[in-house]
């Protein structure tokens, strides 16, 4: 059974949620962060192919390399950077945090990002989104494998000082 809440219990017994990503909002996030990575890609590309120094079978494995060293850098440099957030986590105001509620730590991020090749087998995420599905907090193979989860980042609000400082109250 899906839950669409992490429940956190902290060591004082206080206990809050955070609302869990669900699969929809963090495969559009993928398709945004998808967008950076080919964009990142090309410019590399362009720059390669304006120098002219590179044949084109070279220059093909090159990129090869290439795609896979920006797509994994993309991942781990932005969640790592933006406290568990990418271009496309950003947009759509989703976070990865450790399943305890905390930042992900860095071997977390590493952990989830080089897994997202397997996530992405047979074709455009089908076992991870098997997994998503299947699993109760929507995580995919990389998220079980490093303890992190996905939810949705909550906007910060300002208190109402006018409604706490209303009231004299006696000390």
């Amino acid at each position: 059974m899906r839950t669409a809440r992490l429940r956190i219990r902290t060591p004082e017994g206080i206990v809050f949620t955070l609302p869990l990503a669900g699969p929809v909002a963090r495969f559009l996030a993928f398709l945004i962060d998808l967008a950076c990575i080919w964009g990142i890609g090309g410019g590399v590309s362009t720059v390669l192919g304006s120098m002219g120094i590179l044949s084109l079978d070279v220059a093909a494995a090159f990129m090869t390399v290439a795609y896979f060293l920006i797509s994994i850098g993309y991942g781990i440099g932005a969640e790592w950077l933006w406290r568990g957030q990418t271009v496309g986590k950003r947009v759509l105001g989703l976070r990865v945090l450790d399943e305890q509620g905390l930042r992900a730590t860095f071997s977390q991020i590493v952990a989830r990002n080089l897994l997202r090749f397997v996530d992405a087998l047979p074709a455009f995420y089908m076992v991870g989104g098997i997994a998503m599905l299947a699993s109760r907090r929507g995580q995919r193979l990389g998220d079980f494998a490093a303890n992190t989860v996905v939810v949705r980042a909550l906007p910060l609000r300002q208190p109402d000082l006018d409604q706490l400082l209303a009231k004299k109250y006696n000390s």
